[in-house]
């Protein structure tokens, strides 16, 4: 577990997307955030409040993340003395790049000698066993796509909030490194040999006995050629209850693959409810997440009469509608079962 509050690194950033990592932490998780540290010629600002290593520090924040990215995602020259100093301040430091913190040899060494704890959420946990299918106790919605990068992860983080303002009690389960750093633990499965990746997502989403729910982040999509394995592994270990499809309307092809048209939401349901039948027979689907940020207000309550009418279920865009109709079916179609859901199938 990642210690909080934290203080989010942006170092010497000019491009938003350059910082969506810690935007993530920011947006989701800001009681947990004491401020940001920016180095000169950083040109982007996540609206908190600027700190050096020693002021965060005093103000207790005890992780520095790591929220600049490139993309060889690797540590910034800059970065090194940062997290070195923050390391000597007596914070622990947690980075999602694909470069091991602990393969700087400052870091490392400084990190030793202190006894202070890198995070480097990318990398699995050693003990990571294959999945079984057994079934587990506990009720689990896990968000599915027409492709990646489809707003799986901040469709999981509203749901979540939507249940708990509502006094239920509802986790989200972090599969990929922006998620980890929002939940301060989790399994990022894009990095997991292609045999543990379903032993991943059982360990995500252990039993629980409480009748809450596990709202499991997906990743990637059955039909993309480069992710499907993952989608395949996550949908088969989770066990999932319910899934709701993620969809953004006018996307021209899948992401990164030019010439592979996004599938049609009830063909991409139907695959993904029959992948996940088998480790759960009773999985059924509960609402549809759309991205329309490409449209007016008006044009995208259109878009999600029309998919609500062809799917039968409720369809919202979780940024401008939230996402109380998928929230009002779920509890519905669920009501009479949490206690079957809680002993176990």
């Amino acid at each position: 577990m990642i210690s909080s509050p934290y203080l989010l690194y942006l170092g010497a950033a000019t491009d938003p997307l350059a910082v969506k990592t810690a935007r993530g932490v920011a947006e989701w998780r800001p009681q947990l955030c004491v401020g940001q540290r920016r180095l000169p010629g950083c040109e982007v600002t996540l609206g908190l409040e600027d700190l050096t290593v020693a002021e965060a520090a005093a103000r207790g924040a005890k992780t520095m993340i790591i929220g600049e990215a490139n993309a060889g995602g690797v540590l910034s020259a800059a970065a090194i003395p940062e997290i070195v100093a923050a390391l000597e301040a007596g914070l622990d430091v947690a980075s999602g790049l694909h470069q091991r913190l602990g393969e700087i040899p400052a870091i490392r060494e400084a990190a030793e000698r202190l006894g202070r704890r890198l995070f480097d959420v990318r990398q699995p946990p050693a003990d990571l066993g294959v999945g079984k299918g057994v079934p587990r106790a506990g009720l689990r919605l896990l968000t599915v796509g027409t492709d990646c990068s489809m707003g799986k992860m901040y469709t999981s983080l509203a749901l979540e909030r939507e249940m708990r303002a509502r006094g239920l009690k509802a986790d989200f389960r972090a599969t990929g490194q922006t998620g980890i750093l929002i939940a301060g633990e989790g399994v990022a499965v894009d990095a997991v040999v292609a045999d543990f990746i379903s032993g991943g997502a059982e360990r995500v989403s252990p039993a629980r006995h409480d009748g809450g729910w596990d709202i499991i982040e997906g990743q990637g999509s059955l039909f993309h050629p480069s992710y499907a394995g993952v989608s395949l592994g996550l949908l088969h270990g989770s066990q999932p209850d319910a899934l709701v499809l993620c969809h953004e309307p006018g996307r021209p092809h899948m992401r990164g693959v030019p010439g592979h048209p996004v599938p049609g939401l009830r063909v991409t349901l139907e695959r993904n409810l029959e992948a996940a039948r088998l480790t759960n027979a009773a999985v059924i689907p509960v609402g549809v997440a759309f991205n329309t940020s490409a449209f007016s207000d008006e044009e995208a309550a259109r878009l999600c009469a029309e998919a609500a009418a062809e799917l039968n279920l409720p369809c919202q865009d979780p940024v401008r509608m939230g996402v109380d109709q998928i929230v009002d079916n779920l509890l519905s179609c669920f009501e009479a079962s949490s206690s079957h859901a809680a002993a176990g199938r």
